[in-house]
């Protein structure tokens, strides 16, 4: 779990003080080639583990460990991402009015409230693969059937942490290139990935997640989408 944490950190350092350096030159398509690429060995990761196949693969050789080693994986991919993410020139907007930057600061803090709430609902222990180090030891316990539960966040939309996650690239008064290329990349990425994610879920839930999708109809803005 440390190392989730720290992944995660590392990433709001990359973010807030490194991305949002002005890059001088001109813009050179080379370095988003490269970010993008970079980005797509992240997501191809987390495209496999998502699938049932590749899932039931690796359950077969490590057991109940599965979704712990995705989550370490997952860690020292994203690590290396913000590590390696090349600068791009330019700006691509800058706010110096109070209000606007003010408003933006608050929509990026409400974005970090929203994805860390998410989470403590589902379970950070889960989320990180924590518990599921735990199931290998003798006695402990084990529940294979899907909650999913309107409460909270979950009740205005069914991907909250991704509501979170586009506040928090988004919203700054400064938006560097290097920025925007990140917000963009990754909020693309997690546009596509959710009707798989949703149909893996629907596969695996007995019909539990089918009837969450009926009481909560929004993915990731309320009465918008």
């Amino acid at each position: 779990m440390v190392f989730f944490a720290d992944a995660l950190l590392y990433f709001a350092y990359r973010y807030m003080m490194v991305f949002g350096r002005e890059a001088e030159g001109p813009v050179i398509t080379r370095a988003i080639a490269v970010d993008v690429a970079l980005f797509s060995i992240f997501a191809l990761h987390h495209s496999l583990f998502a699938r049932d196949t590749f899932r039931k693969w690796i359950t077969r050789i490590v057991g109940t460990l599965e979704r712990s080693i995705y989550v370490w994986l997952a860690s020292v991919l994203f690590v290396a991402v913000c590590a390696l993410w090349q600068p791009v020139a330019g700006v691509a907007w800058r706010t110096n009015q109070p209000l606007m930057t003010w408003s933006l600061t608050a929509a990026q803090l409400i974005g970090v409230w929203l994805a860390l709430r998410s989470a403590s609902l589902i379970d950070i222990r889960e989320l990180s693969g924590i518990k599921q180090v735990s199931r290998v030891l003798p006695d402990a316990a084990t529940s294979d059937t899907p909650e999913f539960k309107p409460a909270g966040p979950y009740g205005w939309v069914r991907h909250p942490i991704y509501s979170g996650w586009f506040l928090m690239v988004f919203a700054v008064p400064v938006m560097t290139m290097t920025r925007l290329v990140f917000a963009v990349t990754s909020g693309v990425y997690l546009l596509v990935a959710i009707p798989f994610e949703e149909r893996s879920l629907r596969r695996s839930s007995k019909g539990a997640y089918d009837r969450y999708m009926r009481q909560v109809p929004w993915k990731i803005v309320p009465r918008v989408f």
